[in-house]
């Protein structure tokens, strides 16, 4: 099946110049919702990089990322990084290819010393002299940065312009509704200074097939082929090559994952350099073949309680704060702690959400998809969703059964519940739950009066967006134009 084709239109390409003795890094911006909503060429940023040669390794960074396919590195991609004014800093994201990595450069308030014009979402041209530019920038001389284009009357076009038309699959939008979910269920588990971080990072083996995990040993980690108590998972040790472009900036290295025990699979994990005024922030699928749009993490929070209603109140109430605080939003709103995570869930199914693991919170991005877009894009929820409308459920106390095709699966549901299908006898809920078990959650939170269920009430309200637009805010990732059998989510 083809792809769609994403048509990204700058008045001019990035670059970095030197006038009258002072370096300017200009990234050019392409679309995108701000507070003042959708803009052709938003302007979020006019200062200077306090520590511009660690920016510019981070910036390359994610562009690396973005560039990248770990997983069967067929061609490269080349779909520019997102950027998100958050009034106080900027965040630079990308995917790569394959989805199985998720970049982050967070530069904080004292890593920028300008004035902030504008809040929002959009797209930022990196090309290949930019990046070659880039790489030859040193401390010693300021930088200065401008994030959209110096004149902001500009409405028409007076000269030559930049267009990029790239291959843009759906499954790097999932993979941004994922790892929000999925690095919200980290906590840090070892920090480690400069020395020792560059020391650890630059001895990782090379061409690894199988996990590893990372122990702290200690001021530094050690590497195992085995989960241990405390240890962090490591899927894949190229994948972190990324961080090797800002190694010598580095102030720490922090790692965050889920719990993990002896009897653990390979997990997802966090890898976190602190940079002086910024962070780059690495996320890894739990293994190379596995992009993060398969992973199924959203899909609980998709089929239980959580009504559209809740999930547009929980819209309003967003106002692009670097920190959006679960309290705030549960006094805000009214609703319960619960509703409102998976309130959030739900808006983050359309890119709307982030989550920040060196904070522990979400943050407020904008990008002007339908919210119901990645419901239409899992094939468990719309089969669980069949299942629900054939009266395929049947509850008993802590059990259900549920009859599919020509086979009746029996379910538990104490805890995350399991079933006798297949998929649960291959991934044991780490892939998320099967069609089974989200057709049960349901049928029970009608059953309970909780809610209408996922998509009874309709899709989260987004942003609208013309349809004469041709300049629309947009992923990072090309995802590939090709999916292998591995990359394809089943579900018998």
């Amino acid at each position: 099946m083809s792809s769609p084709v994403q048509s990204f239109t700058y008045l001019r390409p990035s670059a970095l110049r030197a006038d009258d003795g002072r370096t300017s890094l200009g990234l050019q911006t392409c679309g995108g919702l701000t507070s003042h909503g959708l803009t052709p060429f938003p302007r979020f940023f006019s200062g200077f990089l306090t520590a511009p040669e660690a920016a510019a390794g981070g910036l390359l960074a994610v562009a690396d990322v973005a560039a990248a396919r770990y997983y069967q590195p067929l061609r490269p991609g080349s779909l520019d990084p997102v950027v998100t004014g958050n009034g106080d800093r900027l965040r630079f994201e990308s995917f790569s290819a394959c989805c199985g990595v998720h970049a982050r450069l967070d530069v904080l308030p004292a890593g920028i010393d300008g004035e902030m014009f504008g809040t929002g979402t959009t797209n930022v041209d990196v090309n290949a002299p930019l990046r070659e530019a880039l790489a030859k920038v040193g401390g010693a001389d300021p930088l200065h940065l401008a994030v959209g284009p110096d004149d902001v009357t500009v409405t028409t076009f007076d000269g030559p312009v930049v267009e990029k038309k790239v291959p843009l699959p759906e499954r790097w939008l999932r993979g941004f509704a994922e790892v929000q979910v999925i690095s919200g269920a980290f906590d840090l588990r070892a920090e480690v200074a400069a020395g020792e971080a560059v020391r650890f990072l630059r001895a990782l083996p090379r061409g690894a097939k199988q996990a590893l995990w990372a122990v702290p040993a200690g001021r530094s980690l050690r590497l195992t082929a085995r989960p241990v108590a405390g240890a962090v998972c490591l899927p894949g040790a190229d994948r972190l090559q990324a961080l090797t472009r800002i190694l010598r900036h580095a102030l720490a290295l922090r790692v965050y994952g889920p719990v993990v025990g002896p009897r653990s699979t390979a997990v997802s994990s966090a890898w976190e350099i602190e940079l002086p005024g910024m962070r780059l922030t690495l996320t890894l699928s739990p293994d190379p073949a596995r992009g993060f749009s398969g992973e199924g993490a959203v899909l609980t929070g998709l089929a239980g309680d959580t009504s559209g209603e809740d999930a547009d109140l929980i819209s309003a109430l967003l106002a692009w704060e670097p920190r959006i605080e679960i309290g705030e939003l549960v006094a805000g709103s009214g609703l319960t702690a619960e509703r409102v995570r998976s309130a959030l869930v739900r808006l983050g199914t359309g890119g709307r959400i982030g989550y920040d693991v060196a904070e522990a919170a979400y943050y407020h991005r904008e990008l002007p998809y339908d919210t119901g877009r990645v419901e239409r894009m899992n094939p468990r929820l719309r089969d669980a969703h069949a299942l629900v409308a054939a009266d395929a459920v049947t509850l008993d106390g802590e059990s259900a059964r549920v009859v599919s095709g020509d086979r009746t699966y029996g379910l538990r549901l104490v805890g995350d519940g399991s079933c006798t299908c297949q998929w649960w006898a291959e991934y044991r809920g780490g892939r998320g739950p099967c069609k089974h078990l989200l057709a049960t959650q349901i049928v029970r939170s009608r059953a309970t009066g909780q809610g209408s269920g996922a998509g009874s009430a309709g899709p989260a309200s987004a942003p609208a967006t013309s349809a004469a637009s041709t300049t629309t805010a947009t992923s990072t990732t090309t995802a590939g134009s090709t999916t292998t059998a591995t990359e394809q989510e089943t579900n018998r």
